[in-house]
């Protein structure tokens, strides 16, 4: 049986070596996606987070200008043990995904990429990732970021109706009936919308403080938010404004020299 694939000439891990060493010669900048696998309530598959990165990633490198940044194949797996009282949940530890993503940086910059751009599907990596961001920035002196929806997560909020809608609420069951419906499980989608007495411990107060908790503290559900408002139509918003909006970031970083990235200080 032949597969019907179309091969893009931009995925890392579909060249050869001679051909990667051919397209390093008219780039010098990945994207590398990243994500976990874990409950997203009763109505959401447990891949929301890698499929999501890893989707946009492939879609940012596609809308850029020739020549498109080269795309690596997406980690899969993330800090998630938060999630870990929701059976299907995989969670690696801070150190092990630290570890894993200095060392392909390491090895990127041995290939002689100058840019990475890390694409988190999971908030909860952020932390990881800007550390293992900044140790490959140290060793290496390249230039590395994370994007964990910084570029559209203002739009996307003011679209919502849900406050503190931060995990398999709105949004994500959003984005996933746009894209995948077969998998969401409309039926069963729920409204566990929080609201804490404290506004600092808001998730999506601009005054809110980082803090961790385990998810069945906050949610018997594992969602955070409210499902039941979700539709395709916000969800085909809400990919179009994520995908326009990475694409220029990633489009500006692609074609600026690495020395003009940097504020020199006199």
């Amino acid at each position: 049986m032949k597969l019907d694939y179309e091969k893009k000439d931009y995925l890392w891990a579909e060249m050869t070596w001679e051909e990667v060493e051919k397209y390093l010669e008219k780039t010098d900048t990945v994207l590398l996606p990243c994500g976990a696998v874990e409950q997203h309530g009763p109505h959401l598959p447990l891949d929301i987070d890698y499929f999501d990165a890893d989707y946009l990633a492939k879609k940012v490198a596609e809308n850029c200008t020739d020549p498109k940044p080269l795309v690596l194949p997406v980690i899969p797996y993330g800090v998630s043990y938060h999630h870990d009282d929701f059976k299907g949940t995989i969670s690696v530890t801070n150190n092990a995904l630290s570890l894993m993503i200095y060392d392909i940086g390491m090895s990127l910059a041995k290939n002689g990429i100058k840019k990475i751009i890390i694409i988190n599907g999971h908030g909860d990596n952020a932390p990881t990732l800007n550390y293992a961001a900044q140790m490959i920035n140290r060793d290496a002196k390249i230039f590395v970021c994370v994007e964990t929806g910084e570029t559209s997560d203002v739009d996307l909020y003011a679209m919502t109706d849900t406050p503190n809608d931060v995990h398999a609420g709105e949004i994500e069951t959003s984005t996933t009936l746009a894209l995948r419906p077969g998998l969401v499980k409309m039926d069963r989608a729920i409204n566990e919308t929080m609201e804490f007495k404290n506004k600092f411990l808001n998730f999506d107060n601009e005054r809110g403080v980082n803090w961790y908790v385990r998810t069945s503290k906050i949610s018997d559900s594992g969602v955070m938010g409210d499902a039941t408002k979700a539709t395709v139509e916000k969800g085909e918003a809400m990919w179009d404004i994520m995908i326009k909006q990475l694409t220029k970031f990633v489009e500006f970083i692609k074609v600026t020299q690495v020395s003009n990235l940097y504020q020199k200080r006199y």
